[in-house]
């Protein structure tokens, strides 16, 4: 069965222009072979007018196009207004179109910059964006609240963690990505009902007619088109007006949360570790502002993180190796809230509504089982034990919620609740926290399993490991595929939740590594430059998206409840706690507004209250509670139709009728440029340099983390000593202050007896204390005493100390006294240099022998004979000088005539 693999955008590039009737929006492709037109009319007022021929023109009908354009919208001269088409600016992508009280805008994406590359597949980050109103000044109808609305629309900082693809589709993991349409998931559960099963054949029926083509040729590739996960879509309001209007490749969808890639070298392999965090669009907000869930069983700050781990060696989707996991945070799925009327650093929780049966709970799984399969697991980390009850009101809330839930669903596909106090367990001196995670990690990782896109590897056949037998998830015979999902949560979702998703990502990531055979044994250490890459990797995450929904960065890192963060991190952890502080009482009333109008939650209209002027903005996100309820869900059967016949395969990942329709497929060639990834990434077609190609800055862990001295093993898997690292760690004592009191304290200590205790002494200091001014002057004291005579047994010891720290060897013998005066030579001619001058004749035989490396004799490094230039070209660049001088030469007849041309060409 051919490989599926995604379409790449027919645009990329696009190019708007501007007369005074319309706006043309020329779009297209790397290649700039294929081109599409967009016109927008600009006198209507408040309507948003835009035809779309869908019509492909080549450059030459482009330029042809726009030159007709730029004829006909000509103005003769003297008479007012503009003349022609004028470019407006460049573009990568539209955001989308809004309208406030006046007429629409388009916001455009003017700067970007690469973030990671999944095979072949581009992921870029927004870094600037460009906001223009359509409606010409002529037709405008002002409004005194217009300039409001679009302050508080511009709040929302797309430049901020805003990321788009053309060719990937971020808002569905790698899982769907790859092993949509494939007709192994036909046959992983059999439908009880005949009706399913009616339904079943028919979508392997139509599978067969669409893979499966006898008159098709061999070279053939089918490219993807599926419909995005519009809750991880944060501009589908922005597109919706013009979605059923233009060609499908104008449309880009862009998610918002993290996307970070690290380079992990084994020995030499490249392996990228890429996480994708990808923030809910639905209930979304700050953090006291949004709280539990809402009536459609949509929860507050919920996050879908995915580490995809894959050889870079390969970059193919459908070639190379690739795994990936999935967990997610979230808000408890619980009617709750928090007032903040007043101003208190913990706000008592509240539950505004009861809900015996569950039903928000039951909305909120059931949209998980969809996308996730089973078992769902939920890592419960709040307090139970308060002096006064705070956060263990959510806990004695939701276990019976998901108690009432499981009681309808099959024991093997039941909702598993595991709850454990963290904060009490940090404060305990006998109990190591991390330990404890790694343990739940390891089953966790063991019920889900993870995706694989590659099946075992010999070597898993005649070493078998224990914990590889035991993994969950389902077994294809291209690989693995994860089913269900780990949710974690506390209170804030924020500090404890990324610690343990932390924990849960380390132990998956054995297990991928260990799939794609970098590994013997699918188990990882601290304290190697493999969990270093992956624990900055995940802080970052942390960093971004506490930033996101708390105001502020993480206030508890992994290294705190590892207990080694040094007396330093307590004062900065006070000061994320102040900004957080400041965030949620001052700014985040304003932050929700742009949030809200960004997401279309709130649409401004004449006839409605403005956004500022709501006491609150429930019903905007609780639209349910103003209907009558037509349709009321049951509370036994919770769950959508069709759920529980592929369990615990995902629903949303079976080639059904349902899912059949949210996608689209084509035939073409697989030399077709549009879908070809290699033209795609290497552009054959253009010049390029290799900071284009190369242009992702990620981190590497040989650069980074691995330590610079020689004999080290090269492995990112060895346990290493804080001072052996080559980056310093917190905790380890490398500050420049105790490395010169370390210092000053062994110069006034009685030498060392021996040879040995030197070189042991030398093999144990770290390498960021050797990069210190200190030590350069230390190590100078030997090298003069090159050139001084008698030197005793004690200098030559301090000679071999210092030749052994910066390049780990010892000098055999001392150097011989040929050695001894070429060295002299070379640093008379160091010290002389400066003091020679220009006219003074330089006797190189005096000093040392030298061969010239010119081949013009003239030529030194004093002074050089300029090159011989021609009349016509030294009158050439004087006319340049004199002319950006503001002197310009005389018109020749020839330059007049050539005037009167253009100028009879242009108006006349």
């Amino acid at each position: 069965m051919p490989q599926s693999a995604a379409t790449i955008s027919g645009i990329q590039r696009m190019v708007l222009y501007e007369t005074r009737a319309r706006y043309f929006l020329v779009g297209t492709n790397q290649a700039q072979t294929k081109h599409r037109v967009l016109k927008i009319d600009r006198t209507e007022p408040k309507d948003l007018v835009i035809i779309d021929d869908k019509h492909v023109y080549n450059q030459q009908e482009v330029w042809e196009l726009l030159g007709r354009l730029d004829l006909g919208n000509r103005t003769k001269i003297g008479q007012k207004g503009s003349s022609g088409l004028s470019r407006s600016l460049s573009a990568f992508g539209i955001v989308g179109f809004v309208r406030f009280l006046e007429g629409y805008y388009i916001v455009l994406i003017t700067k970007r910059r690469k973030m990671a590359d999944i095979g072949g597949h581009s992921i870029y980050k927004i870094e600037d964006t460009s906001m223009i109103y359509i409606p010409n000044d002529s037709v405008r109808v002002t409004h005194p609240d217009e300039a409001r609305y679009v302050r508080i629309f511009q709040n929302v900082d797309l430049s901020s963690n805003f990321y788009f693809s053309y060719s990937y589709d971020l808002s569905h993991s790698l899982q769907y990505n790859l092993t949509l349409l494939q007709r192994p998931y036909e046959l992983w559960s059999s439908p009880t009902s005949s009706a399913e099963e009616e339904v079943q054949k028919q979508s392997k029926h139509d599978s067969f007619d669409i893979f499966e083509d006898e008159g098709l040729p061999t070279q053939v590739v089918y490219g993807l088109q599926s419909e995005p996960y519009y809750k991880y879509v944060w501009n589908g309001k922005l597109l919706e007006r013009v979605k059923d209007i233009v060609h499908r490749d104008w449309l880009m969808y862009i998610i918002h949360g993290f996307c970070g890639q690290s380079k992990l070298l084994i020995y030499g392999r490249p392996v990228h570790i890429t996480l994708i965090a990808r923030r809910s669009s639905k209930f979304a907000g700050t953090r006291f502002l949004k709280r539990g869930a809402n009536c459609e069983g949509d929860v507050a700050n919920e996050v879908e993180t995915e580490q995809i781990v894959n050889d870079a060696s390969v970059m193919s989707l459908t070639a190379g190796s690739y795994s990936s996991y999935v967990q997610v945070r979230g808000s408890v799925p619980l009617y709750w809230s928090q007032d903040i009327s007043t101003m208190m650093p913990k706000p008592p929780i509240r539950l505004d509504q009861a809900d015996p049966y569950a039903h928000v709970a039951a909305l909120h799984f059931d949209q998980m089982l969809q996308r996730f399969g089973s078992p769902i697991i939920i890592l419960n980390l709040v307090k139970k034990r308060e002096k006064r009850k705070h956060e263990r009101i959510l806990s004695e809330e939701l276990y019976p919620a998901v108690i009432n839930l499981n009681q309808f669903l099959p024991p093997e596909n039941c909702i598993e609740y595991l709850a454990w106090d963290m904060a009490r367990y940090t404060k305990s001196k006998l109990c190591n926290v991390l330990d404890r995670l790694s343990m739940i990690a390891e089953n966790v990782v063991k019920r889900t399993g993870f995706f694989s896109n590659r099946s075992n590897f010999y070597c898993h056949t005649i070493r078998p490991d224990d914990r590889w037998g035991d993994l969950g998830g389902y077994i294809t015979a291209s690989g693995r595929v994860q089913t269900g999902v780990l949710r974690t949560n506390c209170v804030d979702c924020l500090d404890r939740t990324n610690t343990a998703q932390f924990m849960v990502g380390k132990c998956a990531l054995a297990y991928q590594l260990y799939a794609l055979g970098m590994i013997d044994k699918p188990k990882l250490q601290f304290d190697t430059d493999c969990v270093r890459l992956f624990e900055e990797l995940y802080e970052d995450h942390g960093d971004t998206l506490s930033l996101q929904y708390g105001g502020s960065q993480l206030v508890h890192r992994v290294k705190t409840y590892r207990k080694i963060a040094p007396w330093t991190q307590h004062s900065k952890d006070i000061m994320q706690t102040l900004s957080r502080y400041y965030s949620n009482a001052f700014s985040d009333a304003d932050r929700q507004d742009a949030i809200n109008l960004f997401l279309q939650v709130y649409q401004p209209s004449e006839s409605r209250p403005h956004l500022w002027e709501l006491p609150t903005d429930f019903y905007l996100h609780q639209r349910n509670t103003m209907a009558l309820p037509l349709d009321r869900r049951s509370y036994t059967m919770w769950w959508s139709a069709g759920v529980l016949s592929y369990l615990p395969v995902p629903y949303d990942e079976v080639s059904c009728e349902d899912t059949m329709k949210k996608v689209k497929v084509r035939r073409a060639n697989r030399f077709e440029e549009s879908i070809d990834i290699y033209t795609e990434f290497f552009k054959p077609y253009e010049l390029t340099s290799f900071d284009d190609t190369f242009c992702i800055a990620m981190t590497n862990s040989a650069r980074e983390f691995m330590p610079k001295t020689v004999g080290v093993d090269p492995s990112p898997f060895t346990v290493r000593k804080p001072e052996e690292t080559g980056k310093s760690v917190l905790g380890s004592k490398s500050s420049k202050e105790e490395t010169l009191l370390q210092r000053k304290t062994a110069a006034s200590a009685p030498p060392p007896p021996s040879e040995e205790a030197i070189s042991s002494t030398s093999e144990d200091d770290s390498e960021d204390d050797r990069d210190d001014d200190a030590s350069v002057s230390q190590r100078s004291t030997p090298i003069k005493l090159l050139t001084e005579s008698g030197e005793s047994t004690r200098t030559q010891e301090i000679q071999q100390q210092s030749v052994k720290e910066p390049y780990g060897l010892n000098l055999a013998e001392f150097p011989a006294a040929k050695d001894l005066l070429i060295y002299e030579r070379f640093a008379h001619l160091g010290e002389s240099q400066h003091r020679v001058e220009r006219t003074e004749h330089i006797n190189l035989a005096n000093i040392i022998c030298l061969e010239p490396v010119s081949c013009f004799p003239e030529d030194s490094i004093y002074s050089l004979s300029p090159p011989q230039v021609d009349r016509d070209s030294r009158e050439e660049f004087e006319s340049s000088v004199l002319t950006g001088r503001g002197q310009v030469r005389a018109l020749c007849r020839e330059d007049m005539l050539m005037y009167r041309e253009y100028v009879k060409n242009r108006y006349m």
